[in-house]
């Protein structure tokens, strides 16, 4: 899962986690077992778990390397009152300061990226086939192929 890789990856992987004090839709106490794992894999990425304290548990000698966890994992826990429109404004404008200043410091201009280019040249190729379906021969690769078949058959 996507957690274990954070939490036992061979890469570091800092990671944000977006939380909010009231819920949008209270249902009995599931905020609160939300809002408890939230800051219990916070508190797992910064602190992790020692072979000591594993052994400690009474777990067998050969599970004891799968049960350990560094630990000092970075994360940061972003805690706000309520999602609103105001707030989602708020985290889109600080992720995109995030990427601005990341590319400041690496002398990269983070919104003008090779790889978006490309997707573009290749979108124009793709835009005709999508809006003509008596293009049979299309000439991409057997899964973009497939793609824009499906699309076609499912707008008829």
């Amino acid at each position: 899962s996507f957690y274990q890789l954070i939490h036992q990856g061979t890469k570091l992987i800092p990671c944000d986690f977006i939380a909010f004090v009231e819920p949008l839709n209270p249902l009995g106490r599931h905020h609160d077992l939300l809002m408890a794992n939230v800051f219990a894999q916070a508190e797992a990425l910064a602190f992790g778990k020692t072979a000591e304290q594993v052994k400690e548990e009474g777990t067998e000698d050969w599970l004891v390397p799968h049960r350990v966890f560094e630990g000092n994992r970075p994360s940061n826990t972003l805690l706000a009152d309520k999602l609103t429109p105001e707030m989602l404004g708020k985290l889109v404008a600080l992720y995109e300061h995030v990427v601005f200043s990341q590319g400041a410091i690496w002398n990269i201009d983070s919104f003008d990226q090779w790889g978006v280019e490309l997707g573009k040249v290749l979108a124009q190729r793709i835009v005709p086939e999508l809006e003509n379906e008596k293009v049979s021969s299309l000439g991409h690769d057997s899964s973009t192929n497939n793609l824009i078949r499906r699309y076609r058959k499912g707008r008829q």
